[in-house]
C-alpha cells in the first residue's frame, strides 16, 4: 500500500513539475521607455524555457494594425510574413534589437505605443497568452525639424518639355 502512495506522489510531482519545466518565459526593456520619432530604441530581453534561435517582435500604436506591424514596416500587419526578428545568445537567453525609427516604412505618429516579444511568428491574435512581453513606449515629435528640398522650378519646366517632345514623336510615327 505504501509503494501505491510513493507511485501515485512521484506521478503527481511529474505531472505538475513537467509543465512548468517546458513553460516558455519572456521578457522585453525599452530605452529609453519616451523618446522621440527618429530617435534609436533600444529592446532587450530573455528568453527562457525554449532553445530558440531569435525572438519576433512586432508593434500596436495609433493608427496602426491592431494585429501588429513589423518595426521595420509599418504598413504590413504581423502575420504575413513580416516579422522583426532579434538574434537569441543560446548561452543565456538574452536578446537585443536596436529600432532606428528614423529609417522605418510608414508613419510613426507621436502617441503611446506597445512592442511585443514573441518565441514564434504569429500576430497578436494567434499567441499564447503566456508566452509573450511587452514594452510601453511613448514617442514624442520629432526633434528634428522634417527638411523638404525644394523642386528647382527648372525640372517641371524640362519634364514637361520631355513630354511635348515623346508626343510629337509618336503623333510622327502614327503618320
Amino acid at each position: 500500500m505504501k509503494r501505491a502512495y510513493l507511485l501515485v506522489f512521484l506521478a503527481a510531482v511529474l505531472f505538475l513539475a513537467v509543465p512548468v519545466s517546458g513553460a516558455v518565459t519572456l521578457s522585453i526593456n525599452a530605452s529609453p521607455p519616451v523618446s522621440h520619432i527618429g530617435d534609436t530604441v533600444t529592446l532587450s530581453g530573455i528568453v527562457n524555457g525554449t532553445p530558440t534561435i531569435a525572438v519576433f517582435l512586432f508593434v500596436t500604436g495609433p493608427d496602426l494594425d491592431p494585429r501588429g506591424v513589423a518595426l521595420d514596416n509599418l504598413n504590413i500587419p504581423a502575420g504575413r510574413g513580416m516579422f522583426t526578428t532579434a538574434p537569441v545568445h543560446l548561452e543565456n537567453g538574452t536578446w537585443s534589437y536596436d529600432w532606428d525609427t528614423s529609417i522605418i516604412l510608414g508613419t510613426l505618429k507621436p502617441g503611446k505605443y506597445t512592442v511585443y516579444v514573441v518565441d514564434s511568428p504569429v500576430d497578436r491574435q494567434r499567441f499564447i497568452k503566456e508566452e509573450y512581453a511587452t514594452a510601453e513606449i511613448e514617442f514624442l515629435p520629432s526633434e528634428r525639424p522634417l527638411t523638404e528640398t525644394p523642386l528647382d522650378p527648372v525640372i517641371p519646366v524640362a519634364a514637361l518639355g520631355v513630354a511635348g517632345c515623346l508626343l510629337g514623336i509618336a503623333r510622327l510615327k502614327r503618320e
